[in-house]
């Protein structure tokens, strides 16, 4: 059996009816399972955004070295960009 940690964490008013909201209505068995959920809902995100981060910074990388774009300035890059949005919304009608 995993070793348990007891731990004092204050709430605002709102988050702890909202906790025994949740195991009022039997969505929960208690308190500390509504907790847990939370942390591991919590730990996950942080997994994804650590891997956001990471692919963006990989993508960010990969394109400085591709050398420089197609479209050499910020107007060409709009101007290519409504020319896009327009031929877009052409193709749905």
């Amino acid at each position: 059996m995993s070793q348990l940690s007891k731990l004092s964490i204050a709430l605002t008013p709102e988050m702890n009816d909202l906790i025994h909201q949740a195991v009022d209505s039997g969505e929960y068995a208690s308190t500390s399972e509504v907790v847990t959920e939370a942390l591991l809902d919590w730990k996950q995100q942080r997994t994804l955004k650590q891997f956001d981060d990471d692919e963006l910074r990989r993508l960010w990388a990969e394109g400085i070295a591709s050398g420089p774009g197609r479209l050499g300035t910020m107007a060409a890059i709009k101007q290519e960009a409504r020319r896009r949005l327009e031929t877009s919304a052409s193709d749905k009608d």
